[in-house]
């Protein structure tokens, strides 16, 4: 039996045995929702690759090996392989939003444009709140 991919619109991704081409798609494992199958990689002759997504892209300097010419040519060829399969395969896109933060809190999950900006984690150590005004008393006097 062949392994066929699918993809649901919650972003989930799995695979699936199927008897059949024509057999009807799976519910989504995550949320129930009905999937729609995905073009798959196929090798001929070793691996088949459709190279880094755009959120798998490197975002900073450190993450281009300081610039490297060499690296970043390979970068170029690789990201135009992967719009114009994209172009051809929409459904491989992924998250398609401008990254507006991707470091320090956001490291593993970034924000993107639409997303609620997340309250700042609560961190004890006195500042805001009533918690920073404790030693004054407002009368200007000592």
């Amino acid at each position: 039996m062949p392994i066929y991919d699918y993809r649901c619109e919650c972003g989930s991704r799995f695979e699936r045995l199927a008897r059949r081409a024509d057999s009807l798609a799976p519910d989504c494992p995550r949320c129930g929702a009905r999937t729609a199958k995905v073009p798959s990689a196929a090798a001929v002759v070793g691996r088949a690759d459709p190279g880094l997504s755009g959120e798998r892209m490197p975002q900073t300097w450190r993450g281009t090996h300081r610039g490297d010419r060499d690296y970043l040519t390979k970068l170029r060829r690789d990201w135009e392989r992967r719009q114009r399969l994209e172009e051809r395969h929409p459904e491989l896109a992924g998250d398609t939003r401008p990254v507006l933060a991707h470091e320090g809190r956001f490291h593993d999950k970034p924000l993107r444009a639409g997303d609620p900006i997340p309250e700042p984690p609560a961190h004890g150590h006195g500042h805001g709140g009533a918690a920073g005004s404790a030693g004054t008393s407002g009368t200007g006097s000592e």
